[in-house]
């Protein structure tokens, strides 16, 4: 590996409920003049994932529990908006104004269980507030597009769903692995040669998370609408990992 390219595909719509996402992928590669090739990995925000599988939540349709109700009055958040939390929480670990962090059903650690409000825009003429929930299953969903590119294109690529996390200890959110198809998660490097001859001993590499973090440098937070990232020239190992290989078990968190 000495070179990656990384291209936002152009012409992505506002997806909606039933979309066709892999037409779409095919439609965006064509028009920014690619041809998809085996090694090749396509990074998809994990917003478009959950609108087109039908994740949006309607605030006023949600009846909150005593303990939605609890979170509320911690948190200052709508009473609402934590009871959808919670629909997708395993465990609540910790609690302040305006922050919820938990571990979802899913294994992660994060912000409101992944439920957001940014770039959710209601169905044509509800002025309702609507929220989006993260897909049922990422690691499935990146399954199932690879599996319609590959019979579409026959190439064997990667499929990368990422999300926005903020992280223990440092300041700043960035773009995270959750659903993966194609490719390891985690590559592990130990008993490989450094320069010296030194052979690793511990060194794993989040893999999937280093391509998603550089995919949502293009992608952005705001207003850009480049939802779908082609990445070309990665060190894209062999393998069919699946975002779960990233998750730490319990018993080796140590701060937890």
């Amino acid at each position: 590996m000495t070179q990656l390219t990384l291209t936002a595909l152009p012409n992505i719509p506002l997806i909606q409920r039933g979309d066709d996402l892999a037409a779409i992928i095919l439609r965006g590669v064509r028009d920014a003049n690619l041809t998809l090739e085996d090694g090749d990995v396509l990074v998809l925000a994990q917003k478009i994932v959950s609108k087109a599988e039908g994740r949006m939540v309607r605030l006023r349709d949600v009846t909150p529990s005593p303990r939605a109700e609890e979170l509320a009055r911690q948190c200052g958040k709508d009473a609402r908006f934590c009871e959808v939390v919670l629909w997708d929480t395993r465990e609540v670990l910790r609690v302040r104004d305006g922050l919820i962090v938990v571990e979802t059903t899913h294994g992660w650690v994060c912000a409101n269980a992944g439920i957001d409000r940014s770039n959710v825009a209601p169905p044509s003429g509800d002025d309702d507030e609507w929220v989006l929930r993260l897909p049922e299953d990422a690691d499935r969903s990146a399954r199932e597009l690879r599996a319609r590119l590959r019979a579409a294109t026959s190439c064997d690529m990667g499929v990368i769903i990422d999300d926005t996390h903020g992280r223990a200890w440092r300041n700043g959110a960035i773009g995270v692995a959750i659903g993966v198809a194609g490719l390891p998660a985690v590559e592990d490097l130990r008993g490989r040669a450094d320069l010296f001859g030194y052979h690793l001993q511990v060194t794993t590499i989040g893999l999937a998370d280093q391509i998603a973090s550089a995919a949502s440098l293009l992608q952005g937070q705001a207003d850009e609408g480049r939802p779908i990232i082609h990445a070309r020239g990665g060190p894209m190992s062999r393998g069919d990992g699946t975002a779960r290989e990233i998750v730490r078990e319990k018993e080796l968190d140590l701060f937890r």
